[in-house]
């Protein structure tokens, strides 16, 4: 699981830097934003459930 989050926010932090630098590609800013967003609520649930 551990390894899946650090997949999902290099592939989000990618996305967001390519939209970027792309500037004409602002989607791909939106969906970098969206997954880290994404990344960031399933870590807390994560790490919530495991100090249960």
């Amino acid at each position: 699981m551990r390894m899946l989050l650090i997949v999902v926010g290099v592939i989000a932090a990618a996305l967001i830097l390519l939209g970027l630098l792309l500037e004409a590609a602002r989607w791909l800013v939106l969906i970098g934003a969206i997954a880290l967003i994404g990344l960031f609520v399933l870590s807390v649930v994560r790490t919530r459930r495991v100090l249960r």
